[in-house]
């Protein structure tokens, strides 16, 4: 039973995510039980018990057939969610990491300090219910971009929020503007269209990686983000593509302008969220899960997706992420 609720009268929840679904129900105890990885190819059982949300009814994007899913895993700084409330009981490091695929879907995920590849990080910005970053500037084909002094402050959002659980990258309108004139003037004889009053398309047979620019985010520390033209441009039919950045003060359902970066930008990267230290990195990598792994100290999985390689006196485990895309979902970090 949890605390200050009674079997009769069970304590209630809703959430309501970015994108305006909303899942609702009862608060609920449990024991989630885990692999943990102990030696070489060698596992034991780890059991915590975890207070999360039974859902009775769900609306918006998650009441419909093609995006319902079995259940939405947090992995926020707050303490309501399974990564804070098994770090609390002292049963997982504060420390995950993932690795999304974006050829095959999919990936890696783990808990645990990250012994190679080595990743730099730059520091987390205290006091966030997000995992927020300082960015200080914007490079658009080798030219940084222009921008007003307090773009990268903004307001109560402060700094840019680093979120697996977003499908686009979203960033203020006065970054947008010029980021996307300086992208299309690569291609100036493009036709383009809005497709879904949202993504700006176009017609293009080439190479996009030859024919548009490398979008670079700078943030503190030196810590950098290259964004490629595969990455941020999506076909949606054969010689037919469309961008996939978004301006957050017209697609925020609050209209306020924001940097909010999520798979687009963060898949074939290894990104790790340290919050022992109280930093956020990545390093560019191979995301399918078949291929060189990834070693890990310690590691936590959840059982029915297990698969161990042994690396030196290092044990890695891998699970695969089946990647469910949403547009718009803010809620700090959801695989």
């Amino acid at each position: 039973m949890i605390d200050g609720c009674k079997k009769e009268f069970p304590c209630q929840y809703s959430i309501t995510y970015g994108d305006g679904s909303v899942t609702s129900g009862f608060y609920i105890r449990d024991n989630v039980q885990l692999d943990q990885v102990t030696g070489n190819l060698q596992t034991g059982t780890l059991n915590g018990s975890i207070v999360f949300g039974c859902g009775s009814e769900q609306s918006g994007q998650l009441g419909t057939s093609s995006e319902a899913l079995d259940g939405i895993i947090g992995f926020g700084q707050a303490n309501s969610s399974m990564f804070s409330q098994l770090a609390d009981a002292g049963k997982v490091k504060r420390v995950f990491s993932h690795c999304l695929d974006s050829v095959k879907g999919g990936g890696i995920f783990a808990i645990g300090q990250v012994v190679s590849p080595k990743v730099a990080t730059t520091p987390l910005i205290p006091n966030q219910p997000h995992y927020n970053v300082g960015l200080k500037d914007v490079e658009v084909g080798n030219e940084i971009l222009d921008l007003p002094s307090d773009i990268f402050d903004t307001g109560d959002r402060k700094g840019t929020i680093i979120d697996s659980g977003t499908t686009l990258a979203y960033v203020p309108s006065a970054v947008f503007e010029p980021m996307m004139a300086k992208i299309m003037a690569r291609q100036p004889g493009l036709k383009t269209h809005i497709v879904e009053e949202q993504f700006t398309c176009f017609q293009y047979n080439g190479n996009v990686d030859d024919g548009f620019p490398v979008v670079k985010f700078h943030f503190e520390d030196n810590l950098n983000l290259a964004v490629h033209p595969h990455d941020y441009l999506f076909s949606i039919r054969e010689d037919v593509w469309c961008l996939g950045w978004q301006d957050s003060g017209q697609q925020s359902r609050d209209s306020k302008d924001m940097f909010l970066l999520g798979d687009l930008v963060l898949s074939n990267k290894l990104v790790v969220y340290d919050l022992e230290n109280q930093v956020l990195g990545w390093t560019d990598y191979n995301c399918e899960y078949t291929r060189t792994p990834v070693t890990f100290l310690f590691m936590i999985l959840k059982k029915p997706f297990t698969e161990l390689t042994a690396v030196k006196k290092n044990v890695i485990a891998m699970f695969r992420l089946f990647k469910y895309q949403n547009q718009g979902r803010e809620d700090g970090n959801s695989l």
